[in-house]
């Protein structure tokens, strides 16, 4: 009997246990990552930036999917953020350590390159130029076509360059330390 009424009470707890399981998305169409800019891989970073990464899909990229001339989120879904862990300047604009919102203005030949106070917002649809800490104009290049968005640093003398690219487009952003 008392084996019974346990084998009962463990295929209701069961039973409630199903009813009441997390269900959980599907993996997110534009992946979140991270990119650091950092000495060697055992340093602690000097730049982090945390961005979602969409795909091209067979789409035209900048001019078309990503207007000209029209503020950007710099990826997918949320606003890119981007994090100093020191000051640095961006171009020969100060910036102060902290965390931005990274948005870019892109044009065929020149992007503007904008650092923003405003955090956690999505997309760019709340995008306001009152908050900007600081902007620069950098020129876009063109490379390998890369399928996927994406954000990487290079080590050059006294800082980094934060390159972005997607489809056929290139840019590099200076950062001194």
């Amino acid at each position: 009997m008392k084996k019974s009424l346990l084998l009962i009470a463990i295929m209701f707890i069961g039973a409630l246990s199903t009813v009441n399981a997390q269900k959980f998305a599907g993996l997110q169409k534009s992946p979140t990552d991270i990119a650091y800019a950092k000495a060697d891989r055992s340093a602690k970073p000097e730049i982090k930036v945390v961005y979602s990464r969409p795909q091209k899909k067979g789409r035209t990229i900048f001019g078309d999917l990503v207007k000209y001339d029209k503020v950007w989120r710099t990826g997918a879904d949320e606003a890119t953020e981007i994090k100093f862990f020191q000051d640095v300047k961006m171009g020969d604009k100060t910036v102060k350590a902290g965390t931005y919102s990274l948005f870019t203005i892109p044009g065929d030949k020149e992007w503007t390159i904008i650092l923003n106070s405003d955090l956690d917002s999505w997309g760019a649809y709340s995008y306001d130029q009152g908050k900007d800490a600081a902007r620069i104009k950098v020129p876009a290049s063109s490379g390998d076509a890369l399928e996927v968005f994406s954000i990487a640093f290079k080590k050059v003398d006294k800082g980094y360059h934060m390159v972005i690219g997607w489809d056929a487009t290139r840019v590099e952003v200076p950062f001194y330390m």
